[in-house]
């Protein structure tokens, strides 16, 4: 018997869920499909699974900003496989989210066919992105700043999470349920590991992930 291999979807948008769930339902053989609406959704299930062969992660959803999700779930769960499915086709957008740990990059105004090609080829251990042929290359501080954040801890990242949220010390300590000392150790590490000095400026470096970038809204 065929392994089943198991897929979330990970999407705000329900109308767009169902209709990746329908793609893939019609033309990937041996799948079990989940659904997340939320970055704290997708956590949950990837974290209560035995086994999660591919997640599709879109850009923009509730608890995450452009690629910052990618990089805390990449940190979380280093073995699944994500692949962006982004309505950008900007190149610097794909080629940074190759370098920060993504497995593959798919255009949701791509062919049903080619959607279909592209999951079945990351189910098989491949990578897939958009033809990139005669874009500029990753520039070196995209590189740099996708090696600095990639060395944070996942509890750092949900830290670093909850200053991009503007919440303060306290609040964080009580939602990770931990000391406010810890929280400010967190915060320390995070600083000295992405080369700033300050809440602010870790702030912006994160956000830069996809700020500094032309990002079209998913829909």
């Amino acid at each position: 018997m065929s392994q089943i291999n198991n897929i979330v979807i990970s999407d705000d948008h329900p109308l767009l869920r169902s209709a990746i769930r329908q793609v893939i339902s019609d033309g990937v053989p041996n799948i079990n499909l989940l659904e997340a609406a939320t970055l704290d959704e997708t956590e949950m299930i990837l974290g209560a699974a035995n086994r999660i062969d591919l997640l599709l992660l879109d850009i923009h959803m509730p608890g995450m900003h452009g690629l910052t999700g990618l990089c805390f779930l990449r940190a979380e769960f280093p073995s699944v496989p994500i692949a962006i499915i982004s309505a950008s086709s900007d190149p610097r957008l794909i080629r940074q989210a190759v370098a920060h740990g993504a497995s593959g990059y798919i255009l949701k105004s791509s062919p049903v066919s080619e959607i279909r090609e592209a999951i079945n080829s990351l189910l098989a251990g491949e990578y897939w992105v958009p033809d990139l042929e005669n874009n500029n290359d990753l520039k070196l501080e995209d590189s740099d700043r996708a090696a600095r954040l990639s060395s944070l801890t996942p509890q750092q990242f949900r830290v670093l999470r909850m200053v991009s949220e503007g919440q303060l010390n306290k609040q964080i300590a009580y939602q990770l349920n931990i000391s406010e000392a810890t929280v400010k150790s967190h915060v320390s590490a995070i600083l000295q590991k992405l080369g700033v000095n300050s809440r602010t400026q870790a702030v912006i470096l994160a956000t830069r992930l996809d700020g500094d970038i032309s990002v079209e809204e998913s829909i």
